[in-house]
């Protein structure tokens, strides 16, 4: 035998019928606080400065993949050059 039961409340009422605490209060003020600290963070910041921090390890890899490419295509010049040349 299968018994179901649904329930319709929201969370609040949920809380308060199961005994739980209302943590709502708290969770607003760690928002606040969040918040703030995100603007002051962002307020204290030069985005120059945020792309240095960010972006080198990103950039060298592109480099890279770009040094290789014109490797690979000077690699395939010489080659059609040399084969030209026989």
């Amino acid at each position: 035998m299968k018994i179901s039961v649904d329930v319709d409340c929201t969370p609040q009422e949920a809380r308060q019928v199961l005994g739980l605490p209302d943590v709502e209060p708290m969770q607003r003020a760690m928002m606040e606080t969040i918040r703030q600290r995100m603007e002051q963070a962002l307020a204290s910041s030069d985005p120059e400065t945020l792309f240095r921090t960010w972006l080198p390890a990103s950039i060298q890899g592109l480099e890279q993949i770009q040094k290789l490419f014109w490797a690979a295509a000077q690699g395939m010049a010489d080659s059609a050059e040399r084969s030209r040349g026989r």
